[in-house]
């Protein structure tokens, strides 16, 4: 049996990879996180293979198998990514606010003999958010370690969504699910 590693520091990526795999280690990775690519998709996919390698580099060794994860929020040409500052937190939400983008989840396995990557795309409709509610959900929810600024899972900006709810928390267990069933852990 492979030892497995969640190359991630976020616990709703932990709490979700539970509900497929119930035991697994984390090792976080510690990456510069800029992105190279003017496409969602391949920037969540670029983001997740440098995790992976970093973890994988790290660690290395026989029957590991390394699991990252990386998620964009993207609208009208722009990325979102994890706010700096209440302001900053402010000013995205305010972008996002009554209108609709699009949640883009790389994920990359690594066992040292090469990647299995791909991504999920989800779209997010916000409410019509007041001022001062999106003021009293960054007081209260601290999103500054979310894409975005936001999590839907807290139940408060979020008017509707089409897609995998895990891929916009942070990890499509749907998709993760069969590819691990292919490698057959």
């Amino acid at each position: 049996m492979k030892r497995i590693i969640l190359a991630s520091a976020s616990p709703r990526r932990a709490e979700l990879l539970r509900t497929i795999i119930k035991a697994f280690e984390i090792i976080p990775a510690d990456v510069d996180e800029s992105v190279h690519s003017y496409k969602p998709s391949a920037a969540a996919q670029e983001l997740a293979e440098r995790k992976a390698a970093c973890v994988f580099d790290k660690i290395g060794g026989k029957d590991v198998l390394v699991i990252a994860s990386d998620t964009i929020v993207y609208k009208n040409g722009r990325f979102f990514g994890k706010p700096t500052d209440f302001d900053d937190a402010y000013r995205m939400l305010g972008e996002l606010n009554a209108a609709k983008h699009y949640v883009y989840t790389g994920v990359c396995l690594t066992d040292g003999g090469g990647i299995i990557s791909f991504f999920d795309r989800s779209e997010v409709t916000f409410k019509d958010n007041s001022d001062a509610d999106i003021k009293k959900y960054i007081e209260k929810y601290s999103p500054f370690d979310k894409a975005g600024a936001y999590g839907i899972q807290d139940g408060q900006l979020v008017a509707s969504y089409k897609g995998s709810l895990n891929n916009i928390i942070g990890l499509p267990t749907e998709k993760l699910n069969k590819e691990l069933a292919r490698i057959r852990l």
